[in-house]
């Protein structure tokens, strides 16, 4: 188990800290005429889903539907799990674990929150260079779809 220690500011003990993963969550928000992808406003810069941290307390439905809306202003019905993503390198900055989901958008797209920028991209037309893992994700997603 992976653990830092740190010292007690008050007593001066060593004290262990356990790292665990973050959890996550990501959304290929479905729209009539593709997927939306956000262009991120913060590091890692690029083309991603729809995403974020879960929040204490919060269940990942909850957090997929608040970060589908915080980033997108959409709102998701149809809420279906696609998989989990746990490789401990998806993401430079930290070890998460992602659970996407694919859900239906409703109202107007508009970019907010973490978001600079959005757009809505067919599955054989994506941006060349997409953050994390998405590429894999959406390709996983594109070839399920191809089966139904």
């Amino acid at each position: 188990m992976a653990f830092a220690t740190l010292t007690c500011p008050s007593c001066r003990s060593t004290v262990r800290q356990y790292k665990n993963p973050f959890p996550t969550v990501d959304i290929i928000i479905e729209m009539e005429s593709g997927i939306i992808l956000i262009e991120r406003k913060n590091e890692p810069l690029g083309w991603a889903l729809p995403g974020g941290f879960v929040d204490y307390g919060e269940s990942l439905e909850s957090a997929a539907i608040r970060e589908a809306r915080e980033e997108t202003s959409l709102e998701i019905s149809n809420l279906r799990l696609v998989g989990c993503y746990s490789d401990p390198h998806r993401d430079a900055r930290m070890h998460t674990i992602s659970t996407v989901y694919a859900a239906t958008g409703h109202g107007i797209p508009h970019a907010a929150d973490d978001a600079m920028n959005l757009a809505i991209f067919s599955l054989d037309s994506l941006p060349g260079q997409l953050c994390f893992d998405h590429a894999r994700i959406i390709a996983e997603y594109a070839a399920t779809r191809a089966h139904c």
